[in-house]
């Protein structure tokens, strides 16, 4: 597997810095994908082992030969993060050296138009495990005019939402909204405009945080942090939109305030003009860390 191709990591060079503190330790990938950041963690850390979560199953047939060759030190689970004490006692471990989880989706899911995350999409599933939950499709077709409103306002920052949740509710009072192409029509003639970003994009991404159930399951896993990480340990959190780096941000200064937390970064960390004229998906990424310092 190539997982640049797959994937490319969103700044490497500071996960490195920042998330290894031990050469021996065992660290916990969140958000396995491609497997990008794990490849180059094994490889500049010869000594460490990786335990890694992901619900992806198309994701993990990609990784496997990657975990197979990589001597005992990957052991990857299909499961959702939320469950990450849960899979560190299948392990027999009780806390991590660090954990890393990179929120964003890859590029591979955002190019496969056959899983509905695109404007070019035929489908609208959205979901990373087409095992669970509802899809877009069944979302936008079945929430009325406010729901909808309120979704993509609440999710994506859509200041222009009840234009949108009007027309999607005009067009599938005649025909089911079925493609992430019609969709993406219906906003684009909602709203007008096409500059550097699609004016369906905000919609888009609230559904797919909706679908996911994204906002969540990141509660889920901070609350779980203070109880898996070694004194020493860091915790690297990588997001792409303000809602999900607000609620980062929000965690750590307060788990900082209580004695429990050493914020490392105050000042969110950004890709460098680099990594971003190189890797242009990588130019909303935040990157938040904190250091457990005490038990309190």
């Amino acid at each position: 597997m190539n997982s640049a191709l797959y994937h490319v990591p969103v700044m490497p060079s500071e996960i490195q810095r920042y998330l290894i503190t031990d050469k021996s330790g065992v660290y916990f990938d969140c958000t396995l994908g491609g497997g990008g950041h794990t490849k180059m963690l094994l490889e500049q850390n010869p000594g460490i082992r990786i335990i890694a979560t992901d619900t992806d199953e198309e994701s993990l047939k990609e990784v496997s030969s990657f975990a197979g060759s990589s001597g005992g030190r990957l052991k990857i689970y299909n499961d959702n993060f939320v469950n990450i004490r849960k899979v560190l006692e299948k392990e027999g471990i009780g806390k991590v050296n660090g954990v890393l989880a990179d929120l964003g989706v890859s590029s591979r899911q955002f190019d496969d138009l056959s899983r509905g995350f695109s404007f070019n999409s035929d489908n609208l599933d959205m979901r990373m495990n087409k095992a669970q939950g509802l899809t877009a499709e069944q979302i936008i077709n079945s929430l009325d005019e406010t729901e909808l409103a309120d979704l993509f306002y609440k999710y994506g920052d859509e200041r222009l939402s009840r234009r949108i949740s009007r027309a999607i509710v005009s067009y599938r009072g005649r025909t089911r909204i079925s493609s992430g192409k019609l969709l993406a029509d219906i906003i684009h003639r909602a709203v007008g405009g096409r500059g550097k970003i699609h004016p369906a994009t905000k919609a888009f991404q609230a559904l797919r945080i909706a679908v996911n159930r994204e906002m969540d399951s990141l509660a889920d896993l901070l609350k779980q942090l203070p109880d898996v990480l070694e004194l020493g340990a860091r915790a690297c959190v990588i997001t792409f939109h303000s809602l999900e780096d607000r609620m980062v941000k929000n965690n750590f200064r307060d788990l900082a305030a209580s004695g429990a937390y050493l914020n490392l970064t105050k000042k969110v960390l950004t890709p460098s003009d680099e990594e971003i004229s190189s890797n242009p998906r990588s130019r909303s990424a935040k990157l938040r860390v904190a250091e457990r310092i005490s038990n309190c």
